[in-house]
Parts: structure tokens; C-alpha cells; sequence
């Protein structure tokens, strides 16, 4: 079969589209005809292999060669062990390890999946697992602070929609920061104020926001914690090692100084929370940016878009 195959870190350069063995299901995996799969930070950070916590899942080289971890396919075979899926059975999901879903087909225990509603298409349920898991964590309890000020930074890539959706959604006012050529996209997904990163910093804005969502951390928890109010909230999702290790060792310290809440937002893989937001997805409250659909072989140049930051929303392989 044919799939992405990354042999070491680096470039978007070092990925190619290769023939590999054929995948066979043990006896408690699923296996899956892919149909489209999304791009996501981490697929970024994966491919680099920067940061370091990107190579967990191999020091000198990825110990699963195939990238990609947002997948939505059909079921093809199922192990005996399996009970909640049959074949013929329409799924996604973010696949355990983050990697093996940039393939025509993968094998595996379907802890992560759910059910495909009828009224999402490949393409649009492919693009909700990571990034709608992370918005639903980082939006919980904002239904209950309705005119909460919420700031998104890094909003314009593949991360951001659903967050300044859900939001919104919970009666939230958004600023939503990005690089100053994403500003009319970041107002198409209903952000209240835009700030683009060149013309200010969003931390100079002083007492002002009761969460902060840091989709790329690159500042130290006194420098966030500014932009907070009184009993305010920031959370990182992605950036640099150091800062994330400041983050879970000094951060909380900094919390208690200032009557603050910093730290890492912590966002297990969860079938529950993937068919909770995408609840949200089909009851119409919030729906996924798609930057644009790819073939398989053009993956190589999907990368290199999203590396430069270029993509607003995801970019979505369709393979099959």
C-alpha cells in the first residue's frame, strides 16, 4: 500500500510517498481504510523533531516512520477482541502515538475512535479530533462566565477554529492572535478583536483577559501572567521545552503570587471528549476552518505549508 514515509527528523523535504507492507490487524485493533486525514501542530513539531519532547516517540529517528494522527476512514477488518466496531463501519479518530495515519490503511486498537455522524463528510470529521479535543478542555467552564474576555493566540493555524468557536459559543468576547495576513480569516471565524503579532504584544495588554489559550508559547509565566485578570486563567498548549517546563515547575508559583492560574493545559486522548465536541460540531454551535484538501502526493508540499505557517485552519490529506 502506499503511504508517507518520514525516515528521519528535518524538513518537510524528508518525507515521501513510498509503497509499504500491507497492515494486518491483531486481535484487538480495527483495521482502517483511510479516507482523509488532518494536519496538525503536532505533526510539525513531529516532523522537525524540535521540540524535544517531539521525540518521544523515537530519539534519533521516528520509531513509526508514517506521520499523521487525525484520521477518518472505514473499517476493514476487525480483531475477534473488538466489540464496539464492525467492518463497514465509518470512524475517526486521533490514533494512539500520534503517528501511522498519512496511509491507505492502519491498524489499530480503537480506544481513540468513534463513530462518524452521517452528516460530516471525511474530510470535515478528519479535521476535529486534536484540535477539537484541546478546545473543548480549554473552553470548560466559560458557559458559566458568560462576558468572559478569552484571548487565542496562534488562532489563524491549524488549532484555532474551534477554539474561537467554542468560545464564542459560550457567550465569550474573543481577541484572536495571528500574523497580520490572517486577520480577515480570524474575523470569518468570529473573533471580537484581532491583534496581529507583528504590530504588538498581546501580553502588554494588562489585566485584561480571564483565559488565555497559548496554542505557541514563547514567553515566561511572569510575562503571561500580566495579561491576566485577578483569578484569570493561562494555559499553554505548545511551544518551546524550556518554557513548558517552566511552565508546569514555576508557573503555579507565579499563579499563587499574583492570584493567577498558569500552567500546561493537559488534553489526554478521549473518545468521550471527540464525540462531545463533535456534538457540538453537528448541532451547528461551532464548525471546523479547512485551509485546503491535498492529495497523498502532494503531502511533501502540505508540510512545507504548514511549517511556514502559512495554512489559516487545517490542511487535509484525502487519500483513497
Amino acid at each position: 500500500m502506499r503511504a508517507v514515509i518520514q525516515p528521519v527528523y528535518g524538513p518537510p523535504d524528508v518525507v515521501r510517498v513510498d509503497e509499504v507492507p500491507e497492515p494486518v490487524a491483531a486481535d484487538d485493533q480495527v483495521l482502517i481504510e483511510v479516507r482523509a486525514v488532518s494536519l496538525n501542530g503536532s505533526d510539525r513539531e513531529n516532523l522537525a523533531g524540535r521540540p524535544a519532547y517531539a521525540r518521544i516517540a523515537g530519539l534519533r529517528r521516528p520509531r513509526n516512520p508514517v506521520p499523521g494522527s487525525d484520521v477518518a476512514g472505514v473499517v476493514v477488518a476487525a480483531g475477534p477482541e473488538v466489540t464496539a466496531f464492525a467492518p463497514g463501519d465509518e470512524v475517526f479518530g486521533e490514533l494512539p502515538g500520534y503517528r501511522g495515519g498519512l496511509a491507505e490503511r492502519v491498524a489499530v486498537r480503537p480506544t481513540t475512535l468513534v463513530r462518524k455522524p452521517a452528516g460530516l463528510t471525511f474530510v470535515e470529521a478528519a479535521a476535529i479530533p486534536q484540535s477539537g479535543c484541546i478546545a473543548l478542555r480549554a473552553t470548560r467552564g466559560l458557559s458559566g462566565e458568560p462576558g468572559a474576555r478569552v484571548l487565542v493566540n496562534g488562532a489563524g493555524g491549524a488549532g484555532g477554529a474551534l477554539l474561537v468557536g467554542l468560545a464564542r459559543h459560550h457567550g465569550a468576547e474573543v481577541t484572536a492572535v495571528d500574523r497580520r495576513d490572517k486577520a480577515d480569516h480570524l474575523r470569518r471565524l468570529g473573533a471580537d478583536q484581532v491583534v496581529a503579532h507583528e504590530d504588538e504584544d498581546w501580553a502588554d495588554h494588562h489585566d485584561r483577559y480571564d483565559l488565555v489559550v497559548d496554542l505557541i508559547g514563547r514567553r515566561s509565566p511572569w510575562r503571561v501572567g500580566r495579561a491576566l485578570r485577578r483569578g484569570g486563567r493561562y494555559r499553554m498548549v505548545g511551544g518551546r521545552t524550556d518554557l513548558l517546563l517552566a511552565m508546569v515547575m514555576v508557573g503555579p508559583l507565579v499563579g499563587r503570587a499574583t492570584g493567577r492560574s498558569i500552567g500546561m493545559l493537559v488534553v489526554p486522548q478521549s473518545a468521550a471528549d471527540l464525540a462531545e465536541v463533535t456534538s457540538l460540531v453537528t448541532g451547528g454551535a461551532v464548525r471546523p476552518a479547512i485551509d485546503r484538501i491535498v492529495p497523498l502526493d502532494d503531502v511533501p508540499a502540505a508540510f512545507r505549508r504548514l511549517a511556514t505557517g502559512d495554512n489559516s485552519g487545517k490542511i487535509v490529506v484525502e487519500i483513497g
